[in-house]
């Protein structure tokens, strides 16, 4: 399948059930099996497929490898009441990052405000969706986190990868209303948007990756080289590297998230020039939570906060655009579309499920995509 090609529509219940399954078949157990398939499905769902099912096939990999071991959950490291550092022990981040937020919500309940650090996790999945679990808390929160182990971004200025994605979240409750969430990677593209286009999905846009010579491509295989037709390319074999987006303000901004993420945490920085400091794929994450009845008030907060989406909204959209949108407008319109249609999925990557499945006895059952 070209890129070009229209992607397969396939129920989201379905494909979370079979989703499930194939992570139990690997090794979860089947609350977190399903736990994992869920957020794997939101993302989906909200248009991050970067960050959806075409991940499964790679999770059941680092499984069998020993990169990530199912059945974990955070222990607490240090305890200072408002700051919590919590180690993950290469869990599953669909359940360290729930339990992370659990805690950063009750500490800012009784301060106000707190702090949380996550070390040693695995995949976090798609950061909005602690954004989203804090807003419904009624709490404000800030997610740094940084890829120990993941040098597949070009710094501002080079070529050379030096960089993980590190992603920026910022969630904002609005009583009655969804929740404003920016989530994004300091890369111009998150890695698996390059995973989606490989098996089939849409392009990426110009300049989302460069060779090894500095030059702008779309081309996956500047990524994963000789693994780019495979279910579970691998990031690492390839001879470019991701761009970071916004020129030198994004690569500072990635800079700093890895510090922060990764350094202050203890969970590791992507990684430096001593051979000691190459350790296996890990994400770490600083949040900050808070609680908008200690500051403004939350009554005059979200007063604030609607005049000023009023006033955004009021503005004429430019040629091109239907409207103008807040963070998360866009993943809300998806995710209405997406439930109703179903899920488009690269030919490629439900290719990559069902041989997966081939491969661990599960059989996708009655579950057909239909052409988009």
């Amino acid at each position: 399948m070209t890129a070009n090609e229209r992607p397969l529509l396939i129920p989201a219940a379905g494909l979370a059930a079979f989703g499930a399954r194939l992570l139990a078949a690997g090794g979860c157990s089947e609350e977190e099996a399903r736990r994992v398939a869920d957020r794997l499905i939101m993302a989906n769902l909200t248009g991050h497929d970067s960050h959806g099912v075409a991940r499964i096939p790679r999770y059941v990999g680092m499984i069998e490898s020993g990169l990530v071991v199912p059945g974990q959950h955070v222990t607490v490291v240090n305890d200072g009441g408002s700051f919590v550092l919590l180690e993950g022990g290469a869990g599953f981040g669909q359940t360290l990052g729930e339990e992370a937020v659990a805690i950063g919500c009750e500490r800012a309940r009784d301060a106000g405000i707190s702090v949380i650090g996550l070390r040693n996790s695995g995949h976090l999945g798609r950061i909005g969706d602690w954004a989203e679990e804090a807003a419904a808390a009624g709490f404000i929160s800030i997610h740094l986190v940084n890829a120990r182990g993941r040098s597949i971004v070009a710094p501002f200025g080079t070529p050379d990868r030096r960089m993980s994605t590190s992603p920026f979240c910022i969630g904002v409750p609005w009583t009655n209303q969804p929740p404003l969430i920016l989530d994004f990677a300091t890369s111009m593209v998150a890695e698996g948007k390059v995973m989606v286009a490989a098996a089939g999905g849409p392009k990426l846009p110009a300049g989302a990756l460069v060779t090894a010579e500095g030059l702008p491509t779309t081309d996956p295989a500047a990524l994963y080289g000789p693994s780019v037709g495979s279910a579970a390319p691998d990031p690492m074999l390839g001879e470019g590297a991701l761009a970071v987006f916004g020129g030198h303000k994004g690569s500072g901004l990635n800079f700093m998230i890895e510090i922060l993420a990764g350094a202050l945490t203890g969970s590791g920085v992507n990684r430096t020039l001593r051979e000691e400091d190459v350790k296996p794929f890990a994400n770490g994450m600083l949040s900050i939570y808070l609680d908008p009845e200690r500051f403004a008030g939350r009554a005059a907060f979200e007063a604030q906060v609607k005049d000023y989406a009023d006033y955004v909204r009021s503005a004429r959209p430019a040629p091109g655009h239907a409207a103008v949108l807040l963070p998360g407008d866009k993943e809300r319109g998806l995710k209405a579309e997406r439930e109703r249609d179903g899920l488009p999925l690269a030919a490629g990557t439900w290719r990559g499920l069902v041989e997966l499945g081939q491969r661990l006895g599960v059989d996708p059952g009655d579950l057909r995509p239909r052409s988009g």
